[in-house]
């Protein structure tokens, strides 16, 4: 009965992210990201070094207020967003897209940088005390705490979507699939019923999620600071070496990317405007800019000066979107896997290192891939509990942990398409609320923005 429930809901979804991701959407990211760059005259990329220097801790102050350092909120935050989406999230995009997918996906990473410099000053600018009086960020403060109240049940729709799109049922799915296809299935261990064996990986993957979730934000930024760094290092090296060994083809494929961008020979019948979608919902999917969830990390930052916390998110785009997904697509699209159809996901990631460093290629991937995906998994635990909170009561929040380890079940045995096609369209309803109220509240940023970097100078 379970199976047939999921089976409806991944028809519903399947029909319901069309309705979502059309133009008013995309106009609402990319056509807010453009506004963003030119209202603000490109000041974060003026300030990209200062950015750094902020991040290494140069400007920290123990006595300000907040939980965590800068740098604990970008590494929290990218524990959430460098996961399944830069390794397997690519592949989708590539077989969905084309080649030209990468390339939309580059431009909403830029527009992304403005973007989260915008909605991440506005996290600690309007900063709000949640039912227990501690002080929170995120979208639903700054429409709570920023905006006029017929505007309040913004922060509530926004709230419920997070709820249902902060959950880890696609990096469940994907460790499910990846340990099946690299670790089970060589063995003999994977039947002809493989639902039991679904349900056990699910179980594992439920067991260390709550060993980290349970303890709280201070505990999820401890692992992801020490886990980030490392497993960006790993994968990054592994795939220059892939790339080292299909150096002949890795520069041809780097042009594709910029002819498919326009023309989407390879996909869709040439729909130049699909494959722009499917860039733009990919790149959502990867670095979260305009969706809501990085304001909420960034908002938990220890600072007193909101534009320190916007330099700071900004750089998140650059490494998740810029640097990793790049990655992913050249390793993918010199080695050629691409155009052999018939896989798609961490699968195709696989057989990407497979065919580039045989017998052990998809034994290097697997172990960045579950570093990607669990920091991911807890990353978005945090996400979803302070959702909760906001709409039931932050002394109920505990309560919702156990709500996002029953789900990861779910993850382990729905198809990819539902699991994907759900993410996809509660990320573009979590925008709707997270991009209108930055662009009412931009001169606000703009403000502080003068007055701080005034202050700097003198």
């Amino acid at each position: 009965m379970m199976l047939d429930l999921l089976q409806s809901l991944e028809n519903f979804f399947t029909v319901a992210v069309g309705y979502v991701w059309g133009m008013p959407l995309l106009i609402l990211l990319l056509g807010g990201g453009v506004y963003f760059t030119i209202y603000a005259r490109f000041l974060p990329f003026r300030y990209f070094k200062h950015g750094i220097d902020v991040l290494r801790g140069k400007y920290d102050n123990a006595e300000e207020k907040g939980e965590i350092s800068h740098f604990q909120a970008l590494s929290g935050h990218l524990a959430a967003t460098v996961g399944m989406g830069n390794i397997s999230g690519v592949a989708l995009a590539i077989v969905a897209g084309g080649p030209g997918a990468i390339f939309w996906m580059w431009i909403s990473a830029l527009l992304g940088i403005t973007t989260k410099f915008f909605t991440c000053s506005l996290a600690v600018m309007y900063r709000g005390k949640d039912s227990q009086g501690d002080l929170q960020g995120g979208p639903m403060y700054v429409i709570r705490e920023g905006m006029p109240k017929v505007w309040k049940p913004l922060a509530a729709f926004f709230c419920v979507a997070g709820l249902f799109g902060a959950t880890p049922i696609f990096q469940a799915n994907q460790i499910v699939q990846v340990t099946k296809d690299v670790i089970l299935r060589p063995m003999g261990m994977v039947g002809e019923d493989e639902l039991i064996v679904n349900i056990l990986i699910g179980l594992v993957i439920t067991f260390f999620t709550a060993l980290v979730i349970f303890g709280g934000l201070k505990r999820i930024a401890d692992v992801a600071s020490k886990l980030v760094p490392a497993m960006v290092v790993v994968y990054g090296l592994s795939v220059l070496a892939i790339m080292i060994v299909n150096a002949s083809s890795v520069w041809t494929n780097f042009f594709l990317i910029f002819e498919d961008a326009f023309t989407a020979n390879a996909v869709l019948g040439g729909a130049v405007g699909a494959v722009i979608i499917e860039g733009a919902k990919r790149a959502a999917f990867s670095n979260e800019a305009g969706i809501g969830t990085a304001p909420m990390m960034h908002g938990a930052a220890k600072t007193d000066e909101p534009i320190r916390e916007g330099l700071v998110a900004m750089l998140g785009p650059v490494i998740d979107t810029m640097i990793v997904c790049t990655m992913t697509g050249l390793c993918i699209l010199s080695t050629g896997v691409w155009q052999a159809g018939g896989s798609d996901g961490i699968t195709l990631t696989a057989q990407a290192f497979e065919s580039s460093i045989p017998y052990v290629g998809h034994y290097i991937l697997f172990v960045p891939v579950l570093i990607f995906a669990f920091t991911t998994v807890f990353g978005m635990a945090y996400y979803g509990k302070k959702c909760f909170s906001y709409l039931f009561g932050a002394e109920y929040g505990h309560l919702f942990n156990y709500w996002y380890v029953s789900i990861i079940v779910i993850g382990s045995v729905w198809s990819l398409d539902g699991v994907v096609n759900l993410i996809f369209v509660m990320y573009g309803l979590m925008a709707i609320p997270t991009m209108i109220s930055a662009i009412y509240l931009s001169p606000k940023v703009l403000k502080e923005a003068k007055r701080y970097f005034s202050d700097l100078k003198a």
